[in-house]
């Protein structure tokens, strides 16, 4: 079969799981291509703080984090139960090691850093035992920085990288392609959207990207996101919230590879699920990932509380699919305490002059004329029951700030809400991406209905169905899971290779 370019393995797509495989398969010798659909690299991954949730390392060891492979087997199965398909036990098994071999080179370096775990269950260690990579002095990348996917304000501003040190999710991406390039084996296309998956003698040989067709000998891994800016997919697959709405780069994540894998009759699972978060409405129709709410409180379409404010993302947006006809959008009520700037994390932010005078906040001198504003009748009510819960210290409805996970943002963050003039921002559901896709085994190969691998084809990262199911455990579980995946389908290609 003619090809127009021929390496050993193809890493479709360029986010934390793709670059961790397309590193470690180049470092085994194997000719391997980035092939990414986007002109920049790193997709939602660059946007993400790169939090890592990699149980029982020597990163947490080295820091004095008492956690361990067993702690992390105990909190997985509290909140997934048995691991009925061996992939808790692969990527257990699999995080110590991966870390060991990311840390080996000296473009790879990680720190911990104090961010709990979301649920309190057993086996939760107390300040998280997520990492994260070190920061990256811009000098180190070279021209290669103009690949990175910058920090999401700028970039949805159509603005490049400040003159600053690429840290969070832009580390990450920046520090996997100095690796990847140091090896001598690796080729990076950008602007090659793929959208076919080439098959030979019923194996994936290669993919196909508008007329250009990339071979792979060994075997092609998918780590292209999720499907969550595609809108039509959304809404036939029962995936709560709005494309528009979604934190992934405008421009990516719309399921093309996705929908090349089920044309070969790969099985698919998870469909209606995402990495759920609280977004606050944007002027330009879209949102910003919120949470470390320290202030305010969230009302209804009537103005009621519904929820802990303070619960982490993903289940405070849980709570807002629960009941979209009167959850979404709510409002973030919160009085002039800080300025009138929002009391919560928002990336990106936004001016509040600009939210005022394109309606997506609104203020009032009173509360009752707040409620006014937002339709929103029992709000003052509302406000005066959680204002007595907060001069008492306890919130007597939801349990605002009892958890290790609120108190890691502020203490207290339960606070009257109590000073005019009073400010309500809309908050729409957003999601970090879709978690539904291609059913994989404990080595990341793609599966069919009847359980069957289809030969030479893998999936990471929002590309395949998550380990986790409907929860998300901790900071950094999602970047976690596809590398860790990714690393064992390298394993998996190089022992084919050997053959």
């Amino acid at each position: 079969m003619a090809f127009d370019d021929q390496f050993d393995v193809v890493v479709a797509g360029s986010g934390a799981g793709a670059l961790t495989g397309a590193y470690l398969a180049a470092r085994a010798g194997l000719r391997t291509a980035v092939v990414e659909g986007a002109d920049l690299l790193g997709g939602t991954s660059a946007y993400s703080g790169a939090a890592c949730w990699l149980p029982g390392t020597q990163v947490q060891e080295r820091f004095g984090v008492a956690d361990s492979t067993a702690a992390a087997r105990e909190y997985l199965r509290a909140l997934l139960g048995e691991d009925r398909t061996g992939r808790q036990e692969a990527f257990l098994a699999k995080a110590p090691e991966l870390v060991a071999a990311l840390e080996a080179d000296p473009a790879l370096e990680f720190e911990w850093r104090a961010f709990p775990d979301y649920f309190d269950r057993p086996g939760r260690v107390p300040g998280g035992r997520s990492f994260v990579p070190v920061d990256l002095p811009l000098s180190e990348l070279g021209d290669r920085a103009e690949l990175v996917r910058p920090p999401v304000d700028r970039d949805r501003a159509g603005r490049g990288h400040r003159d600053a040190p690429l840290d969070g999710g832009r580390a990450l991406i920046g520090r996997l392609l100095l690796a990847f390039d140091a090896t001598g084996n690796g080729t990076v296309f950008t602007g090659t959207p793929v959208d076919e998956l080439v098959v030979e003698d019923g194996r994936v040989v290669g993919v196909g990207a508008g007329s250009r067709r990339i071979g792979a000998t060994r075997g092609v891994l998918i780590g292209a996101g999720g499907f969550e800016r595609n809108a039509d997919l959304r809404e036939q697959s029962g995936v709560p919230g709005s494309a528009a709405w979604s934190m992934a780069p405008a421009e990516t994540n719309r399921g093309q590879v996705l929908a090349a894998a089920l044309a070969l009759g790969a099985a698919v699972d998870l469909m209606d699920e995402g990495w759920w978060c609280p977004g606050i409405a944007m002027p330009d129709g879209g949102a910003s990932f919120t949470l470390g709410f320290r202030g305010g409180l969230v009302v209804d379409r009537d103005g009621r509380r519904y929820a802990n404010e303070s619960l982490p993302y993903d289940q405070m947006g849980r709570e807002m699919a629960a009941d979209p006809a009167r959850r979404v959008p709510s409002h973030l009520v919160f009085d002039s305490r800080e300025g009138g700037r929002l009391p919560a994390i928002a990336l990106p932010g936004g001016r509040p002059d600009d939210h005022l005078a394109a309606g997506t906040w609104v203020e009032a001198d009173t509360l009752a004329e707040l409620a006014k504003l937002i339709d929103a009748p029992e709000l003052p009510e509302t406000a005066a029951r959680f204002n007595s819960f907060a001069e008492a210290g306890r919130d007597e409805d939801f349990g605002r700030g009892e958890d290790e996970y609120a108190r890691h943002f502020a203490n207290p963050v339960l606070v009257p809400v109590d000073r005019p003039p009073f400010r309500a921002a809309r908050l729409v559901l957003s999601d970090l991406g879709t978690k539904g896709g291609l059913v994989t085994d404990p080595d990341a190969r793609v599966l069919r209905e009847d359980g069957s691998a289809v030969a030479g084809l893998y999936a990471v990262g929002n590309s395949a169905a998550s380990m986790t199911g409907s929860y998300y455990p901790g900071p950094g579980i999602p970047l976690g899971t596809a590398m860790a995946f990714a690393a064992r389908a390298v394993d998996d290609l190089v022992a084919q290779a050997g053959k």
